[in-house]
């Protein structure tokens, strides 16, 4: 089934933040949609404005492949029934608005299993639990 680009963000959205709450969620669909308008490099490149090209483009988001590691990944999009907050998480993110704390931020890093958000130029941008971006960059 080829699922919208709508249904495949709020699909995304839920499982790859589902569990954390709205901020969370607006924070993933709000990195998804930076990639989506990124105006040069990788994600200009890959993505060329489409949100099916960022969500599927390789080794971005484990929720998005149905094998990793070569074992079935069962937490993945096509395994999500996504609801009505998901969907409205989506729409808001679509429509252009981001939370202040992603900017316009285009990547997480998730080396303990807690994410942060790293601006274009690689500098952490969210305080509390988050370490620091240098580590993503090498700096």
């Amino acid at each position: 089934m080829a699922y919208s680009d709508r249904e495949l963000l709020a699909r995304l959205i839920q499982c790859e933040a589902g569990g954390e709450g709205d901020t969370g969620m607006k924070a993933v669909a709000g990195v998804v949609m930076n990639r989506v308008h990124a105006r040069g490099g990788e994600y200009a490149r890959v993505g060329r404005g489409s949100i099916r090209n960022i969500i599927f483009q390789p080794y971005q988001f484990v929720c998005a492949s149905e094998m990793e590691r070569g074992a079935y990944n069962p937490q993945n999009i096509f395994n999500m029934w996504p609801e009505q907050i998901h969907f409205d998480i989506a729409d808001w993110a679509i429509a252009g608005n981001r939370i202040p704390d992603v900017a316009e931020s285009l990547w997480f890093y998730n080396p303990f299993g807690i994410y942060k958000l790293c601006d274009t130029r690689g500098q952490k941008i969210m305080r509390s639990k988050y370490s620091q971006c240098s580590d993503r960059f090498g700096r």
